[in-house]
């Protein structure tokens, strides 16, 4: 605009020659407005124009903002690996715990009595309820009937719990065992009536039960600690296994099951669990078994 009024004014001043103005004039007011013409329009231009630095200043920004995330990420995992040992402690007091109950289930067993019937298996007696009345209702519903025990399980079932008495927390009590052995069958004529394999075998066998288990649990000692161990065996006289004459044997087997009864205040009365003995944990059987 500058240029245009000094240019203006001088075609508007004094001059040579009148006709020199007049002619020249108008081709100097068009050139004159080209020229502001061209400099306005780049003077808008420039002024539409982004300022360089706008494109790099947003990429700092975002780099920054994504540093700043992954410095938060990174603090993250360590609390978090600070925390798991306190998770774990409290893990290490279970088995103490339950090594404990297992020591105060064990019933305080100290006086044990061994009964070895003659002849036959409890399934045999529990079959002929008429030659074994007593065995029927009265020895079997008071106790607990392990009817796949063989004798020899019940013999050192016996023996094992005499034995864990001698333990703590018992082992200040003396332990005993006493092995009551029904008399054997008598020889002759006489031994028809309690031959083996026969009802009355049965029947002999009942009746020795019925006389001995009453005098047993009329005591303190078994009201307080005792247990009764009832198992078949072959009982045989002196002749029979060339022994010196008033002599007697008792033999114990694996086969068949003969089954085992348990008498004892600490035992469940009318029980028939299915368990199997198991000779390498005996105190897990006492303890399974008796309450």
């Amino acid at each position: 605009m500058l240029a245009l009024g000094v240019a203006v004014g001088a075609a508007i001043g004094p001059a040579p020659s009148p006709s020199l103005a007049n002619s020249s004039l108008p081709v100097l007011l068009s050139s004159l407005a080209r020229i502001a013409a061209t400099r306005a329009a780049q003077s808008t231009t420039a002024a539409v124009q982004p300022p360089p630095v706008t494109p790099e200043a947003t990429p700092t920004r975002k780099k920054r903002s994504r540093a700043g995330k992954s410095a938060s990420t990174q603090e993250t995992p360590s609390t978090t690996t600070t925390s798991t040992p306190e998770a774990t402690t409290p893990a290490s007091t279970t088995p103490t715990s339950t090594a404990k109950a297992k020591t105060t289930t064990l019933p305080p067993i100290t006086k044990v009595w061994l009964i070895e019937l003659t002849g036959a298996t409890f399934s045999e007696a529990v079959a002929q309820p008429s030659a074994t009345p007593y065995i029927d209702s009265q020895a079997i519903p008071a106790g607990t009937l392990l009817s796949r025990w063989s004798s020899l399980d019940g013999s050192a079932f016996a023996n094992e719990t005499a034995l864990l008495a001698s333990e703590p927390p018992l082992a200040d009590v003396p332990s005993v065992l006493d092995t009551i052995v029904q008399p054997p069958c008598p020889e002759g004529a006489a031994a028809a009536s309690c031959a083996a394999e026969t009802p009355g075998a049965l029947t002999a066998a009942d009746e020795f039960l019925k006389a001995t288990i009453p005098t047993i649990t009329s005591t303190a000692a078994f009201r307080e600690s005792g247990l009764i161990v009832v198992t078949f065996g072959a009982v045989g006289n002196a002749t029979a296994s060339g022994l010196p004459a008033g002599a007697s044997t008792a033999t114990l087997t694996t086969q068949p099951p003969a089954g085992v009864l348990l008498l004892s205040p600490f035992a469940h009365a009318g029980a028939r669990p299915a368990t199997a003995f198991n000779p390498t944990s005996p105190k897990q059987g006492l303890s399974g078994l008796l309450h």
